[in-house]
């Protein structure tokens, strides 16, 4: 293999072609039609389809081969994946050509391109149908809950417990095809899911203009059927939720004991899936465990992924206030994210509020932030927090989520069934009192303070690297501070 000697290039829109361009050889474009038909071997059926097909050869000058595509968003996907290969198999065809250049050319060749001539007649009808379109999509947008423009792809820290989800949801948005049906995310209150939902549903806006986005509640889904049912518009109900391309129900759990409500979204859920349409349902549990919901759809809801999002490790909470921090563009030290990370841990919406809290009151004070004046403004959060929770009673809730007996909290016994739940022990006391780490290991039959800093450490870590471990202490977590 030669060596190309160039880079591939990329442009970010729709090229205007300067004054030297050429028209591709008929002799280069039967290398290319070759090259394009033998990515389909290289890359394998489902990538051609869905990535490949719509390119085509637009323009060649000074070694450089043009090729276009319909969007920016795969522009943005072949660049990232293919273009290297890409350009590997264009120069062993033809050694002339140095670079691959990737343009943005809306009505490049694809299913959906518009043929280059058409008659008046298909060019009238196709804006009536753009039309029609349009009117589609403003009807669904009257039916739809709005969507929040902070909770996108870009303002979602990633974490261990969050990054299936966060893969998930990207996999949907990137892939021309349904990757699976439905998407289910599910966990507990303010851990990021209806900011995923949300970031779909702004990313498939963005690159999928065409395609018809409903995202709404369950609540306000069972709001709208029952309205439908009074107004005897039942037909236009049903037409108008199964004639989109992408379903987004949050918070499926409310329509739970509500029969009418889950039979309706029962064969809306099957009319879509027959289509091959996108469904993506949030829920507080996993299918499974979703009380009151009738057993076929909860079937249904369980077909294709299921990703849960788990409880924050320490590491996650510190990186969702840094990007909160740079948002903010406030002066916050790190010892107070720090303290921040490690005392509220019910959930994301609480960690951020806090932080919002203290600037707002720096802001107003004209004070500086400090841990002082952190615990002094935060002192009734940290007190709901600290109060209910002693040492004792922490002890108590690991030894029987364990199975433990009490006294090995204070025990020297070193084996791994007891040492690992003293750990976690050690860890929720310091999460959640006031004692300083002498106090919690005086407690702990006498251990070093150096020791329960170690054993928060460890928790810290597991809670990222093992999802047991971290459900354990969540578990253990909620049944103390309720």
């Amino acid at each position: 293999m030669s060596d190309f000697g160039g880079k591939v290039a990329y442009l970010s829109g729709a090229m205007q072609i300067q004054p030297e361009s050429l028209e591709p050889s008929a002799e280069m474009r039967a290398q290319w039609e070759q090259v394009h038909q033998d990515m389909r071997k290289e890359f394998g059926e489902a990538i051609f389809r869905s990535w490949l097909r719509p390119l085509a050869l637009q323009a060649y000058y000074h070694g450089t081969m043009e090729i276009s595509v319909p969007t920016r968003f795969m522009r943005d996907w072949i660049q990232n994946h293919y273009a290297s290969r890409i350009l590997e198999m264009c120069a062993q065809a033809n050694a002339d050509i140095k670079r691959v250049q990737f343009v943005v050319v809306q009505n490049s060749t694809s299913a959906d391109a518009e043929p280059v001539g058409a008659s008046a007649d298909s060019q009238s009808s196709s804006s009536a149908q753009a039309l029609a379109n349009q009117n589609r999509k403003e009807a669904i947008a009257a039916l739809a809950s709005p969507l929040d423009p902070r909770f996108k792809f870009e303002t979602f820290v990633i974490g261990k417990s969050n990054a299936l989800a966060h893969a998930a949801a990207r996999r949907v948005v990137e892939s021309m095809s349904v990757p699976f049906n439905p998407l289910f995310i599910y966990g507990g209150v303010g851990l990021g899911k209806t900011h995923l939902m949300h970031a779909i549903a702004h990313a498939m806006e963005e690159f999928w203009p065409a395609k018809t986005v409903m995202y709404l509640s369950a609540e306000k889904f069972m709001y709208q059927f029952v309205r439908a049912l009074r107004s005897n518009e039942t037909m236009n109900f049903k037409e108008q939720f199964r004639s989109v391309d992408i379903l987004m129900i949050d918070d499926i759990q409310f329509i739970a004991g509500k029969e009418s409500t889950q039979e309706e979204f029962f064969h809306t859920f099957n009319a879509l899936v027959d289509q091959n349409k996108q469904i993506i349902i949030s829920a507080d549990r996993a299918p499974s465990d979703l009380a009151g919901i009738d057993e076929r759809l909860r079937s249904r809801l369980a077909w294709g992924l299921v990703a849960d999002i788990q409880p924050t490790s320490y590491e996650l909470r510190l990186g969702i206030l840094q990007a909160k921090r740079a948002q903010l563009k406030a002066s916050v030290p790190d010892s107070v994210l720090e303290f921040l990370a490690l005392k509220v841990t019910s959930n994301v919406r609480e960690l951020e509020g806090a932080l919002n809290r203290i600037v707002a009151h720096a802001d107003v004070a004209k004070q500086e932030i400090t841990l002082e004046t952190t615990q002094e403004v935060l002192q009734d959060l940290l007190r709901s927090h600290d109060r209910r929770v002693t040492i004792d009673e922490i002890q108590k809730k690991v030894a029987e989520h364990y199975n433990l007996r009490l006294t090995d909290m204070h025990s020297a016994r070193r084996a791994r069934q007891v040492a690992r739940p003293r750990q976690v022990a050690m860890y929720l006391a310091k999460l959640l009192t006031a004692r300083s780490l002498p106090e919690i290991g005086r407690k702990f039959g006498g251990r070093d303070h150096t020791t329960v800093m170690h054993a928060v450490r460890k928790v810290e870590e597991l809670i990222g690297d093992d999802s047991q471990v971290a459900q354990d202490v969540d578990v253990i977590r909620r049944a103390l501070v309720g």
